[in-house]
């Protein structure tokens, strides 16, 4: 059969296209980053001989998850591995308590392992609670964001391990927003819970990254070092956009929520909604005290939250569910909820301050800076800490 000339050209094109993809698989995978990338839980092959006839501990969640979805701790008890207790950080072990919400002490129902919480008033495992144990795990997915307590509780763990003599793997994870280092570095006299450590809320880190800068730093109590393992990600590093396969929290549906989730935390110090009680967590924002507009909500009790902030209430505001991915710290929509407030003495509350991690951007926005001069105010510090993160990085 004879091919006219135009269908020949598009013969050969095709048959060019097929041969510029060098290995065939390549053709379905290109493009799609997230199926190539190996956790360091995927990454057994480094870490199970390690665990070998070893008592084991394991701090992990929801999140600790290989590529084949099967969790962690089931893994391993497959593989013989003598695990002795899970510890869980805040929302629990399989991820489903409120933010800030108590959790007890449990034993996990599928396993019959123990399960100690590490949120409340035991964050650092207690000696008792460590006793047998030869080494530790530490396997939570991080989203990227200062005040995101899963790192405060991996400086506790850290801790705990150096003064007990315990050995700590991290199983490394991508960090989805880890291309992002910006906002104000946190002041040391406003240090809690929700940031531990002199950085900007977008540190822009994997947790294995970070937990080398926190011994590097000597961060820890009385300039501890623990021994640390860090069982890198393969095919990773922070120019890639990272979709997470599971909820890292009850209110971080999404990967939208989770891009959002930094610049839409500071509303938590404020007068205003991020839309827990919805389905459009840390997508959404909005008060009753803002002028009405043609977007509202009411929250009401969900799985996130049980009792949300303006519980059966009409709150107005903006919904960022359509926005494109932020590649900074955004500041616009806070300064402009504040600007829209009429009672501005009841826009901030004291836990602002703590997130910010300063008292300088709530004075800057009282004072009517705008937002570009109030991210110049950050520049020295963050170009210091680019330095310092450096000498850490893996990806």
């Amino acid at each position: 059969m004879k091919l006219s000339f135009k269908k020949y050209i598009l013969f050969l094109m095709a048959i060019i296209a097929i041969n510029s993809y060098s290995n065939p698989l390549e053709r379905f995978t290109k493009g799609n980053t997230h199926e190539k990338i190996k956790t360091g839980a995927d990454n057994f092959e480094k870490y199970l001989p390690l665990l070998k006839d070893k008592k084991v501990s394991i701090v992990t969640n929801q999140t600790g998850i290989l590529t084949n979805k099967m969790h962690l701790v089931d893994f391993l008890i497959e593989k013989q591995i003598a695990i002795q207790t899970i510890f869980a950080p805040e929302h629990g072990f399989r991820g489903t308590a409120d933010a800030g919400e108590h959790v007890v002490d449990v034993k996990d129902s599928k396993t019959g392992l123990p399960i100690v919480s590490l949120y409340g008033e035991n964050r650092k495992p207690k000696p008792e609670q460590l006793k047998g144990i030869e080494i530790m795990i530490f396997d939570l997915q991080d989203v990227g964001a200062r005040f995101y307590t899963y790192i405060s509780t991996l400086h506790y763990v850290m801790e705990a391990c150096a003064e007990n003599n315990i050995p700590l793997i991290i199983l490394d994870r991508p960090n989805p927003n880890g291309g992002i280092v910006d906002g104000p570095i946190l002041e040391k006299e406003y240090t809690s819970f929700v940031g531990m450590h002199p950085i900007p809320i977008l540190h822009g880190m994997t947790i294995g990254e970070y937990a080398q800068m926190i011994n590097g730093e000597k961060w820890l109590k009385n300039a501890a070092q623990c021994q640390l393992t860090v069982i890198p990600c393969i095919n990773y590093n922070h120019s890639i956009d990272y979709s997470l396969p599971v909820k890292p929290s009850p209110n971080l549906p999404n990967d939208q929520s989770i891009n959002l989730y930094a610049s839409l935390c500071l509303f938590e110090g404020t007068n205003v909604s991020v839309g827990r009680g919805t389905e459009k967590q840390f997508q959404i924002f909005g008060s009753p005290f803002l002028p009405k507009n043609d977007f509202s909500f009411t929250p009401k009790p969900n799985f996130g939250a049980k009792e949300p902030l303006y519980n059966s209430q009409i709150c107005y505001g903006e919904d960022l569910t359509t926005h494109k991915k932020v590649n900074r710290l955004e500041l616009q929509w806070l300064i402009r909820s504040y600007k829209m407030t009429t009672d501005k003495t009841k826009f901030f509350n004291a836990f602002f301050t703590k997130l910010a991690g300063t008292k300088q951007l709530q004075q800057q926005i009282e004072n009517g800076e705008s937002e570009n001069k109030i991210r110049k105010s950050w520049k020295k510090g963050l170009k210091d800490f680019k330095t310092k993160r450096a000498k850490y990085l893996i990806y």
